[in-house]
């Protein structure tokens, strides 16, 4: 299979701060050159139409010297104007076991066949043309100049009306060419990237594809690293404080006869430790809820609903676990948002629904609040966004002013 180089940007070689002479000549140039390139598939296509028996053969001598005959167009291009045509990379050499039929399989080399059949004989025809207008046109100019240099008795009768018309004529052919070698070089050019080159909306389609898989494994690994430091700090620095707090509570039990100074201080370093713990915990679940990973999203979202400071109701339909990124996700997606009722909506009641069907999960958190909520207000909303945004999910927010508020995520279950 054929596996497209990069994209890279095609030089401007038309660019209008080049010269009028250097555009022109070089224009020529790409147009002239391109005439000994077509000589072989015009050769071919004039034996073909004088004895169509032999198309077969025609066919498969141009498709034999295809490779060549795309190194030569390409080298073409790239030495006279700078338009760099990326190659196509092949898993194998069309020689080798496995490698000419993929190959003649394959659309881009169908593309450069259509190329050096058409577009390069035609590319030709106008090489020569152009050539002879230039010759053309320099003949007419300078011929009213080379019978005025001959003598006054070997000047032909009547040539003064009528060198005068050719030496008009060549002159507007001369001013003609460059733009119709122009016109010649921009076709060809404009066909040979499309043809010659990589398919870009292929490429760009393998781009997409790319990156969706690297950033998969970005938010797998950052998935992972929160996982990690999650585990880390509740078997480490939590448990720490835990057996600080729990030493602090037996000194102050038992170390009765301390000076009430010394019993202030142990007391207050005790609530301290405490409020760290719970910090520390809020923490540790704002990572990555180990809940979340032991038993599943119903259980967390369910540890979420009981700490809302309203009624939650709450229904999970879940007739397969998601992937650990998008499970990470719907946590957050719901967490956030019951945050956000509880610190602007002014609600009393809420519902949350988490549904799976097929390759897509749905999120959908009411409540009956004042409304008004709006994504540009704030960051929760923004952030609600992007997080959703990250694994190819959807967000809709219903929420008119007075309520109710409504907001429908969905996530799909592919990563």
């Amino acid at each position: 299979m054929a596996t497209p180089g990069p994209l890279r940007r095609a030089y401007d070689w038309t660019a209008a701060h080049a010269p009028w002479s250097a555009w022109a000549w070089r224009n020529t140039a790409l147009v002239v050159a391109s005439v000994p390139v077509a000589v072989p598939a015009a050769l071919a296509l004039a034996y073909t139409f004088s004895n169509p028996k032999h198309l077969f053969k025609t066919l498969a001598f141009v498709l034999l010297l295809c490779p060549l005959l795309t190194r030569l167009q390409r080298s073409r291009f790239w030495s006279l104007t700078g338009l760099d045509i990326p190659k196509i990379q092949w898993a194998r050499p069309w020689y080798r076991w496995g490698g000419l039929i993929p190959r003649l399989r394959a659309e881009s080399t169908w593309r450069q066949y259509g190329y050096h059949l058409l577009v390069s004989p035609l590319a030709g025809i106008g090489g020569v043309l152009v050539v002879l207008g230039w010759a053309t046109g320099a003949a007419c100019t300078f011929v009213y100049a080379w019978v005025w240099a001959l003598p006054v008795d070997d000047r032909p009768a009547g040539w003064t009306e009528a060198y005068v018309a050719f030496t008009v004529l060549g002159a507007l052919l001369l001013i003609a060419m460059p733009w119709f070698a122009a016109l010649v070089a921009a076709l060809d050019s404009r066909a040979a990237t499309v043809l010659l080159g990589p398919n870009r909306a292929k490429e760009l389609e393998r781009r997409v594809e790319d990156l969706a898989e690297s950033r998969a494994g970005i938010l797998d690994a950052a998935d992972l690293e929160r996982r990690r430091i999650e585990r880390d700090l509740h078997d480490g620095a939590q448990q720490r404080l835990v057996s600080l707090a729990m030493n602090l509570g037996i000194a102050r039990a038992t170390l009765t006869d301390l000076p009430p100074e010394a019993r202030a201080v142990i007391d207050e370093a005790h609530r301290e430790a405490k409020e760290a713990i719970e910090e520390l915990s809020s923490l540790v679940r704002g990572l990555h809820p180990a809940v979340l990973e032991d038993r599943g999203l119903d259980a967390a979202i369910s540890g979420i609903a009981a700490r809302a400071p309203f009624p939650v109701e709450l229904t999970v339909d879940l007739a397969e676990r998601p992937s650990p990124t998008v499970e990470a996700v719907a946590y957050f997606v719901v967490s956030e948002t019951l945050a956000n009722v509880a610190k602007h909506a002014r609600a009393t009641r809420c519902s949350v629904l988490v549904r799976r069907r097929a390759q897509l999960l749905t999120i959908t958190v009411s409540d009956n609040g004042v409304g008004g909520a709006d994504p540009a207000g704030g960051t929760g909303l923004l952030g609600l966004r992007k997080r959703v945004g990250s694994v190819d999910g959807t967000i809709r927010i219903n929420s008119p002013h007075g309520g109710p508020t409504v907001i429908t995520v969905e996530l799909p279950c592919g990563l």
